[in-house]
């Protein structure tokens, strides 16, 4: 399976935040959209980076005060990992275990074409094993023509 597949069936809406929105101010974003990543982007819309609530988690737990005057940029993530959309999922799920990130930017040349999940990865394997294995029962079961 292709990660354009999943996005068809998820939808391609990316929510995304500014550079310098403050931290509250991302996670209310987080909240309002009950999502797990945003992307940064810059008033024409190219990405700058990444953001996750654990990011804004790390600075609370060490200067809880410092949530309320840093901006997003000073702890996105500007060293994005990136897919296409004809990456294949095992791919795609590979490279987000190796590098322990959860979500990745899908794009088509410069272009943002949506957002992958590992939960969206992992959905998408059990939907493709639940069909695979309704097959292989019903041929063994002779219920198609020899």
């Amino acid at each position: 399976m292709k990660v354009r597949e999943i996005l068809e069936k998820k939808g391609r809406r990316v929510v995304t935040c500014h550079a310098d929105n403050s931290l509250l101010e991302a996670l209310a974003i987080f909240s309002a959209n009950k999502i797990g990543s945003l992307l940064v982007v810059d008033a024409n819309d190219a990405i700058q980076g990444i953001i996750a609530p654990r990011d804004i988690l790390l600075i609370v737990l060490n200067d809880m005060e410092k949530i309320k005057e840093l901006k997003v940029h000073e702890i996105m993530t500007t060293d994005l990992i990136v897919a296409g959309l004809d990456d294949d999922i095992d791919y795609i799920q590979a490279i987000m275990t190796e590098n322990r990130i959860r979500h990745i930017p899908i794009l088509e040349g410069p272009e943002l074409k949506g957002m992958v999940s590992i939960g969206d990865v992992v959905k998408a394997q059990v939907r493709e094993k639940e069909v695979e294995n309704r097959y292989l029962k019903e041929y063994i079961e002779g219920k198609y023509p020899a």
